[in-house]
């Protein structure tokens, strides 16, 4: 696996030194396998997060703060890509302002369908306001804490 195809956080690293040793151990394979098939083979796609904001659904604001492939000769990055349960998810909390539940497996982007919506109600009522969101995660280190007299 190369390291240009090895999959990156939004995380900018500024530090030169750290960021080639990160870059090194992510090429070594150092922090997962290389797998064998995707994990998440039949999950449809469901847009982009630029095309929520070009229909108003979403803040614009999302269309510069959640892009990938950002580096220092490319501050705009490519387009965030979703699933079609993110959208779905998204869509349901921003146009019906409804609570909804996700399920899903594994790695299939289920934090994404909630920061969203959270992240754009707290664009679009500002700051200044007072506590707009509490942001609990992640939900299976609580859980798991709960049972230890904890």
């Amino acid at each position: 696996m190369t390291t240009s195809a090895i999959p990156r956080s939004f995380i900018k690293i500024r530090d030169p030194r750290i960021s080639a040793y990160v870059d090194q151990a992510l090429g070594a394979g150092a922090f997962w396998p290389e797998t064998a098939a995707p994990a998440q083979p039949d999950v449809p796609a469901g847009g982009t997060i630029d095309d929520l904001t070009d229909q108003g659904t979403l803040h614009p604001e999302w269309c510069a703060l959640l892009r990938i492939d950002k580096s220092d000769t490319d501050h705009t990055g490519k387009q965030l890509l979703l699933h079609t349960h993110q959208r779905d998810a998204i869509l349901k909390a921003r146009q019906e302002g409804r609570s909804y539940v996700l399920t899903s497996g594994t790695g299939s982007g289920k934090s994404l369908a909630y920061i969203v919506p959270i992240g754009d109600h707290v664009l679009r009522h500002g700051t200044g306001l007072g506590i707009q969101a509490i942001v609990v995660y992640p939900m299976n280190a609580l859980a798991n804490q709960s049972g230890r007299g904890t």
